[in-house]
């Protein structure tokens, strides 16, 4: 499944004005379910930290965690890194827009990036999974983190976070992805390898979730790879079944999962 270009597309697209940029990401804010988890997690965050706060956003896409965050935490200074020059031009372009001078994007690999002892908080949502080389990645977060700082993760677990199954497990629904998803075995074996002393992983998208995913972004991504004329359509579908899906999103949040294709990743160094 060809994600990228859709991506890519949408930036194009709502990068002509601040304000459709920030009509986008209150949308994704309400659409995502994983953007639900990641608040949440943020939210408990911030109950602890008022003070200015030095972040990272690793793999920063679009920029609307970087947004979240400064408007969660005015005195945040955040720095936003993304492999695609395209995703940080324009990203930089809105926050000067909207007069930010706290958020700024850089490009760059995180298989590369350290800056020792430089962060309070690493944020990085839905980018572990496209990197081959990840113990170098959580090597270099490790490392630019503060004594008492925090990473959070948010990726797909192995249980279908790819949307892998038996039959086609040599497919994910994204062709991007390098790996269909993280054990959570795994996952806290390589962040305590990079030095983390404290690592606490937690399943998302347990049944709730999984049917508003295939629902909100499956089955529409599909349908606009598909077919221009499905692509018209589209809209009504949305209609039809984003109240529902919402409900659905809302349990999954509230719910403890035993399992799950999502995991959300707090690590203390």
């Amino acid at each position: 499944m060809h994600y990228e270009p859709i991506k890519h597309s949408i930036d194009r697209f709502i990068s002509s004005s601040a304000f459709l940029k920030k009509l986008f990401f209150k949308a994704l804010d309400i659409y995502l379910l994983r953007t639900w988890h990641i608040h949440k997690a943020l939210k408990h965050f911030f109950a602890d930290k008022k003070s200015a706060l030095k972040v990272f956003d690793a793999g920063a896409g679009f920029g609307q965690y970087s947004w979240y965050i400064s408007k969660k935490n005015k005195k945040a200074e955040i720095v936003g890194l993304d492999i695609s020059q395209s995703h940080v031009d324009k990203a930089n372009d809105f926050f000067k827009k909207i007069n930010n001078d706290k958020v700024s994007f850089v490009q760059g690999d995180l298989t590369e990036f350290r800056q020792n002892n430089s962060f309070d908080l690493i944020i990085s949502v839905d980018v572990m999974e496209h990197i081959l080389e990840d113990q170098k990645v959580f090597n270099n977060f490790y490392q630019s983190l503060k004594e008492g700082g925090v990473l959070l993760v948010s990726t797909p677990s192995d249980q279908g976070g790819s949307d892998v199954h038996d039959h086609d497990a040599d497919t994910s629904f994204i062709d991007e992805h390098v790996r269909d998803g993280y054990n959570k075995d795994d996952i806290t074996e390589k962040l305590k390898i990079a030095g983390f002393n404290k690592v606490e992983v937690k399943y998302t998208y347990g049944k709730a979730g999984q049917i508003s995913w295939r629902f909100l972004m499956k089955y529409p991504v599909s349908m606009v790879n598909k077919s221009k004329i499905l692509t018209i359509i589209l809209p009504f579908y949305l209609l039809i079944i984003v109240i529902p899906c919402l409900i659905l999103n809302y349990t999954d949040l509230v719910t403890k999962h035993k399992k799950g294709t999502g995991l959300i990743v707090n690590a203390y160094k």
